[in-house]
């Protein structure tokens, strides 16, 4: 079957002396994200195609595939059509990898809260340190992914505390909030009262309180669940 792959030439163009030098230095001086896309896969290809000038081959890779996020992921078998030998080709996997480490990574530290399973599953990790009678609010971004798990502010009056709250949410970039109370008997009598007032205090912002739970001993309530938020 005929190779639907048109291969590039990988002998095109040696390019001057000391350009590789020169890209790296460029780099040293300026940082990697002044660099254009072809002339990050020009650097990636420097280790799988010694002594020649890569800046051919990038540009011919993303004209071919369309972005240097299609060189990425391009198949094995297009990859190898084009010329490129298997070394190289392990090169260009690494983004990819490393991407994926990543993201792996930041769903450690970041979990999504979107639902009522995985909101049960942090909040029996959070239990383990808890302080019982601490109420605490969990800041979600627009993702429903965790930016921070705090103790309210200390504050002289819920008007107060409600005005720290909301600073802290802008300081984070936060959209949401869900808030718990660690008890391992009776919640404060204002609790509900309290929790529509921060209600109230966030909607000019744009910030939803999603809910406030009461958490301790056996399943955990919701506030909005029962009608009370």
């Amino acid at each position: 079957m005929a190779n639907t792959y048109p291969r590039i030439d990988l002998t095109r163009g040696t390019g001057p002396q000391g350009h590789r030098a020169r890209m790296r230095a460029r780099v040293l001086a300026n940082g990697a994200h002044t660099l254009a896309d072809y002339e990050i896969l020009e650097m990636l290809l420097f280790a799988g195609v010694p002594r020649k000038d890569t800046k051919p081959l990038a540009k011919g890779l993303i004209g071919h595939f369309g972005s240097l996020v299609d060189v990425f992921r391009a198949p094995t078998q297009a990859l190898r059509a084009a010329g490129l030998k298997d070394v190289t080709i392990r090169i260009l996997r690494l983004p990819g990898v490393a991407a994926e480490r990543l993201a792996s990574s930041e769903q450690r530290e970041r979990p999504t809260l979107s639902n009522w399973e995985q909101l049960m599953t942090y909040l029996e990790q959070a239990l383990e340190g808890g302080i019982p009678g601490q109420f605490r609010l969990l800041y979600l971004d627009n993702r429903n992914r965790l930016l921070a798990d705090e103790a309210t502010p200390e504050a002289d009056s819920l008007a107060e505390r409600n005005r720290a709250i909301a600073i802290r949410a802008l300081a984070l970039h936060a959209t949401a909030l869900i808030g718990f109370h660690i008890s391992p008997t009776q919640p404060p009598a204002d609790l509900s009262q309290s929790a529509r007032l921060l209600d109230f205090a966030m909607r000019p912002l744009s910030i939803t309180l999603h809910d406030v739970l009461i958490v301790g001993t056996g399943r955990p309530s919701s506030l909005r669940q029962e009608g009370l938020l």
